[in-house]
């Protein structure tokens, strides 16, 4: 690891230890995917407005760049509703952080196609492992198959807006784009709101059996979930968000998801000891996640290869 992308390796960890708490939040959240991304984007833009600078560079991007990364925040918003949609389909998250970890082979396709880079025949390999993997994590049961296609889905959106993010972000400050991004995501779901949920109305649900989750509401959120929300919103949004985005100024955006990757330890780690999901899963989810794993800790290795390998046939053809 060169000293000058370190700081850039610091920070997508501790971005993706904090994303990896938010599947466990996501469970223990009782409103519905689509509220609870809705509270999660405004929470996080508030708290971002909150830093300095972060005005003073939002006035910095030109018009053109602006509805790009407004277009991202889309993509965002409908990334975060189809990963809690995942986890309230099967309702367990590990099979959706399991499935998240395709973003690797995604990406590995997306980078080269957006931003016209060469293809790296060692990202396709690992993208191949993953998909060996996905494919273990998939013999878990039929009763999961809805919320693997959804953990799929969410997948594919979330490579797609790293990759956009990586092509456009280098000459702006991350936590000005950041703003863009979430807070137009927001706009988007108000606007389709009244059509998906009929309306802006609190919702009402049904707590039976849950002792996690408090029934005393506070201005319309459940006292557990107002304080899971401010969590989710502020450091594992907010803070982690802007982390990762200043972390793809100095590293591929494959790198950047290869590493998110390790969002899954950390989640299934957490929703094994809090929900003891490890009891409703098999051995061959745990092989395919180890898989999965596998490639996000040999990915360093194998690129260090690869370049040398490259550097040596420059300088036996030169």
């Amino acid at each position: 690891m060169s000293s000058d992308k370190a700081p850039a390796y610091l920070k997508i960890h501790f971005a993706v230890l904090l994303f990896g708490i938010t599947a466990i939040l996501g469970k223990l959240i009782v409103y519905s995917e689509t509220i609870l991304v809705w509270h999660r984007m405004w929470i996080s833009v508030v708290g971002l407005l909150l830093v300095p600078g972060v005005i003073r560079g939002l006035r910095k991007i030109g018009k053109q760049d602006l509805l790009r990364f407004c277009g991202v925040g889309v993509l965002v918003a409908l990334h975060w509703i189809t990963f809690y949609g995942s986890i309230k389909l099967g309702n367990n998250a590990s099979i959706t952080l399991a499935c998240l970890a395709t973003s690797t082979l995604f990406t590995s396709f997306l980078e080269p196609a957006i931003t016209k880079s060469k293809f790296q025949r060692v990202e396709i390999f690992l993208g191949i492992l993953v998909v060996i993997g996905i494919y273990l994590i998939s013999g878990v049961g039929s009763f999961y198959f809805s919320a693997i296609i959804v953990g799929l889905i969410s997948a594919f959106l979330a490579a797609l807006f790293s990759v956009i993010n990586k092509k456009y972000i280098a000459n702006h400050n991350t936590l000005s784009v950041s703003v863009v991004e979430l807070g137009s995501g927001f706009l988007f779901i108000t606007v389709m709101l009244p059509i998906y949920h009929g309306g802006l109305s609190i919702e009402q649900i049904s707590l039976t059996g849950d002792h996690l989750i408090s029934k005393y509401p506070l201005f319309g959120c459940h006292i557990h979930s107002f304080w899971y929300m401010l969590v989710l919103g502020l450091l594992c949004t907010s803070l982690a968000y802007a982390l990762s985005l200043s972390s793809l100024k100095v590293l591929s955006a494959f790198t950047t998801n290869l590493t998110i990757n390790l969002e899954p330890v950390y989640g299934i780690l957490l929703a094994a000891w809090i929900f003891q999901e490890d009891q409703d899963l098999n051995a061959s989810f745990y092989i395919g996640t180890a898989i999965i794993v596998f490639g996000v800790l040999f990915h360093p290795f194998l690129l260090k290869v690869n370049d040398k390998r490259v550097k040596a046939r420059i300088i036996r053809e030169s």
